[in-house]
């Protein structure tokens, strides 16, 4: 699997008439993780959707890898702080739902579902239902369902918000992990400035007139803490 290009080209994106963003220039290239913050109503989510294909732009273009984006595509994957998980079905079926709608034959489907449970940590949790997982559990259910069906971007819509502190840190680290196996393009909106220096290669101030401000982060998460100082102008900036 590679990353897909994203790129949006004086994009003006809203509702009902109502503009959210004007005027958004920005380029993400193949296999790198984008940060995206902000003020609540900048437009963070609305991005992330324009990207996916479910929101039509008001004006400019959106583009996958240098093409149009009209519609949503499997290439494309959006992640929720809502796991969105069917109660109804186990952890393995949840995995599985992605790939049956595409017509994956159901041996097929349930190696994949039996490796990426694996992979995120509940290879022996995936006969349970969601009410029987922890939030977090459900919500490595909810990565383990969208990697399996290789999409070539995630855009991840604050999929940790919800959880407790140690809980958090424990998803940022499986998905730093993860990510390395498996190099899709990540768009990944936050309000955590910490968290957005920890797995951002570049963080990106959104704000209503387009990108206010943007940072680069060090490629060695070592020097994360150090880089801790831009954090403070990107406070400063959202």
């Amino acid at each position: 699997m590679t990353g897909l290009s994203l790129r949006a080209e004086r994009v003006t994106l809203g509702y009902g008439g109502r503009a959210v963003v004007r005027g958004l220039d920005l380029d993400v290239a193949a296999g790198e993780i984008l940060v995206v913050v902000g003020p609540s109503g900048c437009g963070k989510s609305t991005l992330l959707r324009a990207f996916a294909g479910l929101l039509p732009a008001v004006s400019g273009r959106v583009l996958a890898d240098g093409e149009p984006v009209t519609g949503a595509s499997a290439d494309r994957a959006l992640m929720f702080q809502d796991d969105a998980l069917l109660p109804w079905r186990t952890a393995r079926r949840n995995v599985e739902l992605a790939l049956a709608l595409r017509g994956v034959p159901r041996r097929e489907r349930r190696a994949a579902a039996e490796r990426w449970l694996g992979r995120v940590g509940l290879g022996d949790d995936a006969g349970r239902l969601p009410r029987e997982l922890s939030g977090g559990m459900r919500q490595r259910v909810q990565l383990a369902r969208t990697l399996a069906a290789g999409p070539r971007a995630i855009l991840m819509d604050e999929p940790f918000g919800a959880l407790d502190a140690q809980t958090r840190a424990s998803m940022q680290r499986l998905l730093l992990d993860v990510l390395a196996d498996a190099p899709a393009t990540v768009v990944f909106v936050t309000h955590d400035v910490d968290e957005a220096l920890l797995l951002g290669r570049r963080v990106v101030v959104l704000g209503q007139d387009g990108v206010a401000a943007e940072f680069a982060v060090p490629a060695s998460r070592d020097d994360v803490l150090t880089a801790l100082g831009a954090g403070d102008q990107v406070k400063e900036a959202v």
